[in-house]
């Protein structure tokens, strides 16, 4: 994708870097360093210890659910079968990733089993990966990374996560009964059902906003990183947010509760029963976004 520098009403185009990272080690170590600015998630390890290899990072995101990275420096066809063997690994060693996250994060910390992520790094895919994947039943996400001279680095999912599928791809995920903003929808009442539809309108108008829908306890919006996380009761939504102290001038109403004490991604929730309060919420929500820009 071309990106272009504006100056003194001016373009001009940057070039594409390459070898921008010397080696694959320092393409992960980068983005090591740089996890929670970059993806959203809070850095556990490198080069973990399994019996059979290394996996290249562990993490966790803002609900706290496992994450798995593997980078490759340039294109290869081998990264989701790489990426596939450590999955199954770390399904059958629950107990040494909590152990893992408790040592690095604390014993506050409950790790989320239900959806495990699997994120590939890498310059390309080649088709085999890219039809593949599409046949797998985890959560993959593949990431494209170009980096630019001036210090650029433009990062694109081309699978999973938000991205778009084929209309028949969705379809057929319908009819397994997969999630999807219905399946979450299903168990509420109207009032809640014209709450959310209102504010989905909304959020999903502000730029480079990604809607996260197939997961079983949520729906999630993101930039490069998650500003809210929808959870549905029959007549009110859960809604958590990046900021748990918003001050008196921001929440006047002190909707705003701090769960920074759970240890997730999210330190505030914020209950929704009344279409009274959307334009409020919706304030506040914005105020999450903005933190993620």
């Amino acid at each position: 994708m071309p990106l272009f520098q504006l100056q003194n009403n001016k373009v001009s185009q940057l070039p594409f870097n390459p070898e921008h990272f010397n080696n694959e080690a320092s393409l992960r170590d980068f983005f090591a360093e740089n996890l929670e600015a970059l993806l959203g998630l809070r850095f556990l390890d490198n080069e973990y210890p399994t019996k059979d290899g290394r996996i290249d990072t562990l993490a966790i995101d803002e609900t706290n659910t496992p994450v798995i990275i593997e980078y490759k420096w340039s294109e290869k066809d081998n990264i989701l079968s790489q990426g596939l063997f450590y999955m199954d690994w770390l399904k059958e060693n629950k107990r040494q990733f909590n152990l893992l996250v408790e040592s690095k994060l604390g014993r506050d910390i409950a790790v989320n089993w239900s959806s495990p992520r699997l994120l590939l790094i890498a310059q390309g895919f080649d088709r085999y990966t890219l039809s593949a994947v599409k046949q797998v039943k985890n959560t993959v996400e593949l990431i494209k990374y170009a980096p630019y001279s001036s210090e650029v680095l433009f990062l694109e999912t081309v699978y999973g996560d938000g991205s778009q599928s084929p209309k028949n791809e969705v379809m057929e995920k319908k009819a397994k009964g997969d999630y999807s903003v219905e399946y979450h929808l299903s168990k509420v009442n109207k009032e809640i059902k014209d709450i959310f539809y209102t504010m989905q309108e909304e959020i999903t108008k502000w730029a480079n906003v990604e809607e996260k829908a197939e997961q079983k306890t949520g729906i999630t919006y993101k930039t490069t990183k998650s500003f809210v996380r929808f959870e549905f009761g029959k007549s009110y939504i859960d809604i958590l947010v990046r900021d748990s102290r918003y001050g008196i001038k921001l929440d006047p109403k002190q909707m705003v509760k701090d769960i920074t004490s759970l240890g997730w991604g999210y330190n505030g929730r914020i209950k929704i029963k009344s279409k009274n309060d959307v334009l409020y919420v919706l304030d506040l929500i914005r105020q999450s976004y903005e933190s993620t820009l």
